[in-house]
């Protein structure tokens, strides 16, 4: 077991816990095991830790091929995996676009704010003043009776077929720095471009993620395949490490999102 936890950080050891149960589950009743939705980092460890089991297989889908937040299938190795299978629905977000301007902490903080998990939501998106968002099927009818405003606009939710998702029109650059270490202030500072002294106050405060989970530790290691949010400056990954300079930097490249 203990070779499992040794690819992970220890703040991930419950996670891991959590998807051997599902294993077992599946193992055990020969039933598949559907999860809430998961961010690209947990869907990693599901991947990670059920590896190629010959007898549970894992598949995952967040009601199109691009999306970030996905729900896991777990399931026996005989079954045949169907969309149905990952009870998603899509809603559109009817509202007076004119006089109104969503953005996607307004629409994700009214979902929260009906005492749901953020769980239980998959991706939010927006073309123009189209608002669109995935969400457990086994929510939708509850989010119907009772998601009426986002702040102080008025809504209406408007079922859709997953075929008519908003495309993601996500945008990243590739950058290549060196660093003197791999710390989260470090890190950050290079990538977008302030100040340690400017950064350690946000890291400090929660407003800093790493890999969607908020570290308020500036010494923070992080590592390749991290992925780094800052409130305000935006989202970045840190692509892959390529060693050390022969200043004893490390040379890593980070796709930077827009």
């Amino acid at each position: 077991m203990e070779n499992i936890y040794q690819h992970f950080r220890k703040d991930e050891r419950h996670f891991i816990d959590q998807v051997l149960e599902w294993k077992e589950t599946v193992e055990h009743h020969y039933s598949p095991k559907l999860t809430d939705f998961l961010d690209p980092r947990e869907q990693e460890i599901v991947s990670s830790v059920i590896g190629e089991h010959l007898d549970v297989k894992v598949a995952f889908f967040g009601g199109a091929e691009d999306t970030e937040r996905k729900r896991a299938f777990l399931y026996p190795d005989y079954y045949q995996v169907e969309q149905e299978d990952f009870k998603l629905t899509l809603f559109e977000i009817q509202y007076a676009s004119k006089f109104i301007q969503l953005q996607h902490r307004h629409v994700l903080g009214s979902m929260m704010g009906l005492g749901l998990k953020r769980a239980k939501f998959g991706d939010i998106r927006f073309h123009d003043d189209v608002v669109q968002f995935i969400c457990a099927a086994e929510i939708s009818d509850y989010l119907k009776v009772n998601f009426h405003e986002i702040g102080k606009a008025k809504i209406n939710l408007k079922e859709r077929s997953l075929t008519e998702f908003i495309v993601s029109n996500e945008e990243k650059q590739e950058l290549v720095t060196t660093v003197a270490s791999m710390r989260l202030d470090v890190i950050g500072s290079a990538i977008y471009n302030i100040s340690r002294q400017k950064l350690q106050p946000l890291i400090e405060n929660g407003l800093v993620k790493v890999n969607w989970k908020p570290v308020e530790e500036t010494s923070f290691e992080c590592r390749e395949g991290d992925t780094l949010s800052i409130r305000g400056f935006g989202r970045s990954k840190i692509t892959s490490v390529e060693g050390k300079t022969k200043k004893d930097r490390y040379k890593i490249i980070i796709s930077k999102y827009k």
